[in-house]
């Protein structure tokens, strides 16, 4: 579901980046008025689960793949607003550091899977839980609307570029695939084992924390022991490589030579469109999760760790910035 660069034309990217500013201001505020200092590094673990979650990638029949984001999972933990701001941390760590998701199209990415995602899961969840439905079935039911959410709005964006940006010849000027192959391409695996992958992930990693960090679901100032919340980190990150078991490319994440050549309903494209070909680029450190000279495996754990590690740090070197405020331990009302 990473829109990769010049899949959308600028101006769509503008657009949507624009949209996010208000949200990121708002979410912000909203952190700093209702989330205790000492517990803002916890947002940086559940970035990090988030960014983990994002490296395991599962095969669709077609050679598609896709993945889980866990963006419902951090709103039922700490809200909207903070599962907004952590999601948007660990796309734009994706997008700077392994160029999973384009640097122009992160607005939109965000979009999707920052807001969308996670404001429509939570409010799900919320609705299903005042009609006394078991929380991990209220939270698996959310977790699957929210991901299908995010995935139709990705399909729309990419599904009106070739209606709008056009060249003289009449060829698509950046994503070629128009809304009646967008949408069906997207939400086929979303409502299949992508949006499985959500609920067995939100889940899983949810019954885990219920059990391990029952703290983590009472507001107070005291920041959980991260004894069991490590532990799931590590094995999280000595899994990633699994991720490397799925052939293929997302849909919609072609580079610009591979989509020419894409075989994608019975005929390949047949042409690079403009927009792609001479459009933005940007060189990430450690493109497609892979260091140099090491096996794919290897470099895999090692962007785990590093995206990971990058997510904790930046949390914690934020809350050390903000002064501390009395709070009273109080349940939490997600």
């Amino acid at each position: 579901m990473h829109i990769p660069e010049n899949y959308l034309s600028p101006s769509t990217c503008g657009v949507l980046g624009a949209v996010m500013v208000p949200v990121w201001l708002l979410s912000i505020r909203k952190v700093r008025e209702e989330m205790p200092r000492e517990k803002l590094p916890l947002l940086g673990i559940a970035a990090a689960f988030s960014f983990l979650a994002m490296m395991f990638n599962i095969p669709l029949p077609g050679g598609t793949t896709g993945h889980a984001v866990g963006g419902t999972l951090i709103a039922i933990l700490f809200g909207p607003y903070a599962a907004c701001l952590a999601v948007s941390v660990a796309l734009l760590i994706q997008a700077l550091f392994f160029g999973d998701g384009g640097i122009l199209a992160f607005g939109a990415n965000c979009f999707n899977m920052a807001f969308v995602l996670p404001f429509v899961g939570y409010a799900l969840y919320q609705s299903l839980k005042k009609l006394h439905l078991p929380e991990l079935a209220a939270a698996g039911i959310s977790a699957y609307a929210g991901i299908n959410a995010a995935a139709f709005c990705a399909a729309v964006e990419f599904g009106i570029q070739p209606l709008l940006f056009t060249d003289a010849a009449g060829q698509a000027l950046y994503c070629p695939y128009p809304l009646w192959i967008s949408v069906p391409a997207m939400m086929i695996g979303h409502l299949t084992l992508f949006g499985l992958a959500e609920v067995v992930f939100t889940t899983g990693v949810l019954a885990y924390l219920r059990k391990t960090s029952p703290d983590l679901f009472v507001r107070s100032e005291t920041a959980s022991s991260g004894k069991a919340l490590f532990g799931l980190l590590a094995a999280l990150i000595a899994a990633t490589p699994l991720g490397l078991l799925a052939a293929g490319t997302a849909w919609g994440e072609w580079d610009a030579e591979e989509l020419a050549e894409t075989d994608f309903f019975g005929a390949a494209l047949g042409y690079t469109p403009s927009g792609m070909e001479k459009g933005f680029s940007f060189e990430a450190l450690m493109p497609d999760y892979a260091v140099a000279g090491l096996p794919e495996a290897v470099g895999y754990i090692i962007s785990a760790v590093v995206g990971a590690a990058l997510l904790i740090i930046i949390f914690k070197v934020i809350a050390s910035l903000l002064p501390s405020r009395p709070t009273f331990d109080t349940p939490a009302q997600h």
